[in-house]
């Protein structure tokens, strides 16, 4: 029998693995809240659906990395306090994100949780935390096209210059 191929969830986490999984933690509590705060932004009812969807994803996802990190006597990462709901009428104009800024803001974090799951995946040596941050990275995948689908149907889509051959 090799090295670390007996049950995972009773091996030891390395060190790259205990910081992928707390920096993920940390930075999905401030994706949360963001998204909170986008929610009181938002208008357009499709985009409202979407947030909802991925705030339930990360609900999840940091349930599942919490539970990982306290089975290993890791400290959590501080958690912000949860945003209140506010009435989109009474934020004014100048200091209201508009969708199609909130719909953009939406695909970097999908985007940046892609690549922070794919290093996680890079780096780790238990088969169960590599597949944890592979089934994140799917559901991120399917969270992107979802996001790319509604900026098109919105128009919300920036295309950058195409390049045509002549």
């Amino acid at each position: 029998m090799g090295i670390l191929s007996g049950n995972q969830k009773k091996e030891p986490l390395h060190y790259g693995e205990v910081y992928s999984l707390w920096s993920y933690l940390s930075a999905a509590k401030g994706t949360d809240i963001a998204y909170q705060t986008m929610y009181n932004h938002a208008g357009d009812k499709d985009l409202k659906n979407l947030i909802e969807e991925l705030v339930q994803g990360i609900k999840k996802e940091t349930e599942e990395v919490e539970e990982i990190l306290k089975m290993n006597e890791v400290v959590l990462p501080p958690s912000p306090p949860e945003r209140s709901t506010a009435n989109l009428e009474q934020i004014p104009v100048g200091a209201k994100f508009n969708d199609p800024e909130i719909s953009a803001a939406i695909s970097v974090k999908i985007a940046e949780g892609l690549v922070a799951c794919s290093a996680a995946i890079g780096q780790s040596t238990r088969e169960d935390i590599a597949m944890l941050f592979g089934k994140f990275h799917m559901d991120k995948a399917q969270a992107g096209a979802k996001a790319l689908k509604l900026n098109k149907e919105k128009g919300w889509l920036v295309l950058p210059p195409l390049h045509k051959t002549h």
